[in-house]
């Protein structure tokens, strides 16, 4: 019995040394014992966060895991994320591709409108420049602006016209017969060189301009731009230009079906086609 009643005595001596009184010993040993609560939602939280890669945001969490069927209030989600330590990446300074001079310039038939109904009815391109240890690389996409997908790209270490001409090529192959969408760029020299716009007129496509050295005129594809360095290269270790030419063909295809746009009713892009 003596020994039985040894370690009460000793946590008494305890408590009495260090001036805590019984009652706060007790119901802090209470507090520790319970569950802790939001368990199932921060490993939801967590599993969202780290399939995307850090990419995803609050907002985007709240709309993937009511997509899982947890309805999940967005501000605790944001505030689970605090306690969780965990944020998306912080977008950087957009990059400004040069906006040069060389030959026949043409109107903006698109006048900062980047909304279009119907999908293959408004493209814009433009160029944007990667560098690893002093080497160069160039992406040359166009975007729908019905979806925001990405519907053909070209990489090359050259920002020339035959990468232009390539990733154009491969846009006019998902044409249908009574598709003829307007193609907006920038005032880039590549642009503006006539086998280019003859190509476009062959296929019925209608060129655009940005105003010169007017960057909003092209936003969107800007935009995207500053999504793709933020969430594919800034902060990241590549070891030369292949292994981030292989990171921006899987970025590119992540983005066009996993990557989900709140615009788009929280679809990625080729979801968002498809249904509609």
């Amino acid at each position: 019995m003596v020994n039985e009643l040894r370690p009460y005595h000793a946590l008494r001596l305890l408590l009495r040394v260090v001036g805590l009184p019984r009652s706060t010993f007790y119901y802090q040993l209470q507090i520790s014992e319970r569950p802790q609560p939001y368990m199932e939602e921060k490993k939801l939280i967590l599993d969202i966060f780290h399939k995307h890669k850090g990419r995803y945001g609050y907002r985007r969490i709240t709309a993937t895991a009511r997509k899982l069927g947890y309805w999940i209030n967005h501000k605790t989600i944001q505030r689970l994320m605090h306690e969780l330590n965990i944020a998306s990446f912080v977008r950087r300074k957009k990059y400004q591709s040069y906006k040069g001079v060389h030959g026949k310039g043409v109107p903006n038939h698109i006048q900062r409108c980047s909304q279009a109904s119907v999908p293959n009815q408004k493209w814009v391109t433009d160029v944007t420049e990667f560098n690893i240890n002093g080497k160069k690389l160039y992406l040359s996409p166009i975007l729908d602006l019905y979806n925001s997908e990405i519907i053909s790209y070209e990489l090359g270490d050259i920002p020339n016209l035959k990468m232009v001409d390539k990733m154009l090529g491969k846009a006019i192959e998902k044409l249908n017969t009574c598709e003829k969408p307007i193609l907006h760029s920038d005032q880039g020299w590549q642009y503006q060189m006539i086998p280019f716009q003859e190509n476009l007129k062959k296929h019925g496509i209608t060129q655009s301009m940005s105003r010169k050295g007017n960057c909003l005129d092209n936003a969107v594809i800007e935009n995207f731009f500053g999504i793709l360095k933020t969430e594919c290269f800034h902060g990241k270790q590549f070891v030369d230009i292949a292994d981030l030419t292989r990171e921006i063909h899987s970025y590119i295809h992540y983005y066009n079906y996993d990557r989900i746009k709140m615009k788009l009713g929280a679809l990625s892009p080729v979801q968002y086609r498809t249904q509609s």
